[in-house]
């Protein structure tokens, strides 16, 4: 029993990393420079609710492997790291709001679990944010140097450009996913 629940964690674990890479490719690209509009932190909210935080992480960082593979913009091993690697396992963070999404869910009550969801989704869409502020304002600075901008600011606006609008679509997308069928959120 232990055995295939493990094997059904992996193979869980490597789909949603695959449909996060997918969707992540079907963006709205907004930023010459990087940076898109997309659901690819939705596999990832939903693993991380689904199977608790080593979900989550698991499928953030396989996703970001994925995408590193795959052409990504990397100018530098810690940028790439942070943009790529650390951006992405930190959504599974999320998590931490499980229990309060699995009483809602257990007890029929969409209010608090919805709540969860979004507070959640969030969360790690928010230390999403901070990795990529990070990445910018260590690596890109530059361009805002050269702008006469300060590096914070540039990249604190840069970043929130497109995850703002992502974090709000993952949460009405999680939202709306879980709330109409929660029992994505049983093994």
């Amino acid at each position: 029993m232990q055995r295939n629940k493990r094997l059904q964690f992996l193979i869980e674990v490597a789909i949603f990393s695959a449909i996060g890479f997918v969707l992540d490719q079907i963006s709205i690209k907004l930023w010459f420079q990087g940076g898109s509009i997309s659901l690819t932190m939705v596999p990832i909210v939903l693993m991380a609710f689904r199977w608790g935080l080593g979900g989550g992480l698991l499928t953030g960082l396989i996703l970001g492997i994925l995408q590193t593979f795959a052409g990504a913009y990397i100018i530098h091993p810690v940028q790439g790291f942070l943009d790529y690697i650390a951006a992405f396992v930190v959504i599974g963070a999320a998590a931490l709001l499980r229990p309060m999404v699995l009483r809602g869910a257990d007890s029929g009550d969409k209010v608090r679990m919805v709540t969860g969801i979004v507070i959640g989704t969030v969360i790690g869409g928010l230390l999403r944010y901070i990795m990529h502020v990070l990445s910018g304002v260590v690596f890109f600075g530059a361009a805002a140097l050269d702008a006469g901008d300060n590096v914070w600011w540039y990249s604190i606006v840069y970043n929130a450009g497109y995850m703002i609008p992502s974090i709000i679509l993952t949460a009405a997308a999680c939202a709306l996913l879980f709330s109409t069928a929660p029992r994505l959120l049983k093994r």
